[in-house]
């Protein structure tokens, strides 16, 4: 039974800085990849950072020289600065798991929400 916790979420003024956690907990073989991403009103899930085993990281354009992922075990951060209205949204965490067989599960979390309005 693996679980993602999210929190971190909240009310922020533009500008303002928040951070995200996600702690993955369960049947934990090896952890891949962990992630980040948004979903605003009226929106499609989108991409906002992954964090790969090897250390690698990615960002979306949009978030780019504001945003940071970063992976401790079992825990992913995004910490979040200079934030802008149009980071509003609900941020879901999201996790890659090897299987001991071999092959790779998704999981996500239940999502936290971010608003940033002045």
């Amino acid at each position: 039974q693996v679980q993602l916790v999210e929190s971190g979420g909240g009310l922020v003024q533009p500008g303002g800085s928040l951070r995200l956690s996600c702690v993955v907990s369960g049947n934990i073989f090896t952890i891949v990849a962990m992630g980040w991403y948004r979903q605003a009103p009226g929106e499609q899930r989108d991409l906002v950072a992954t964090h790969t085993s090897d250390g690698s990281t990615n960002y979306a354009d949009s978030v780019k020289g504001r945003f940071t992922i970063s992976r401790d075990k079992n825990t992913v951060y995004l910490q979040m600065n200079n934030l802008k209205p149009e980071d509003t949204a609900v941020y879901y965490c999201n996790a890659a798991l090897r299987q001991p067989q071999g092959g790779n599960l998704i999981y996500w979390g239940q999502g936290t929400q971010v608003t940033v309005s002045s």
